[in-house]
C-alpha cells in the first residue's frame, strides 16, 4: 500500500506542477483494522487524528507544529481543525485537481494560482521574516477571506 500511494502522490500534475516530497505516514495497524476502520466504521479520521497529535505532541505545548494542510475528502478537513490547523489554511483537492480553500468553499483554485501567492499564505523561511507572519490568523490573505453570512430571502423581503 505505501508503495501505491506513494506512486499516486508522485503521479498527481498540475499543468507540470507536482506536490512537494514529503513524509508519507501510513497506519501501523493490520491491513484488516485499517479496512474495518475506513471502509465499515467509515472513520479514517480517527488514523489522522491520532498520528497528528502524536507529532504536535513532540513539540512544546504552545507551539503549532502545522501552519498548513492539504486532503481530498471532508473527514481529512475534520482531522486537520481537531489539531488546530486554522481554517483558512486547509486545503481540499476534489477528483478534478481543483484546490479549495476550506474557509470559501465556493472559490475554486488551482496548485498553480496558489504558486503565485504563497509567500502571502505560507511564512517566510528566511530571519528576515516580516511582521505579517507574527499573528498569521490576522495577515490579508486570512482576515478578508472570511465567508459571508447566511442571508435568507426573508430577511431581505
Amino acid at each position: 500500500m505505501a508503495d501505491m500511494t506513494r506512486g499516486y502522490l508522485q503521479w498527481v500534475n498540475d499543468g507540470g506542477i507536482i506536490l512537494p516530497r514529503g513524509p508519507l505516514m501510513l497506519s501501523p495497524s493490520s491491513l484488516f483494522s485499517a479496512f474495518h476502520r475506513e471502509v465499515i466504521e467509515k472513520k479514517p479520521e480517527i488514523f489522522k487524528i491520532e498520528c497528528l497529535t502524536d507529532i504536535k505532541n513532540l513539540f512544546q505545548h504552545n507551539k503549532q507544529p502545522f501552519y498548513a494542510a492539504f486532503g481530498n475528502r471532508t473527514n481529512d478537513v475534520f482531522a486537520y481543525k481537531e489539531v488546530g490547523v486554522p481554517v483558512c489554511r486547509i486545503f481540499t483537492v476534489n477528483p478534478r485537481g481543483e484546490l479549495i480553500q476550506e474557509q470559501t468553499k465556493g472559490n475554486k483554485s488551482s496548485y498553480s494560482r496558489l504558486s503565485e501567492l504563497v509567500e502571502h499564505v505560507f511564512p517566510l523561511l528566511s530571519k528576515g521574516q516580516t511582521e505579517a507572519f507574527v499573528l498569521p490568523e490576522y495577515s490579508s490573505f486570512c482576515y478578508w477571506r472570511q465567508p459571508l453570512p447566511d442571508i435568507s430571502l426573508d430577511d431581505l423581503l
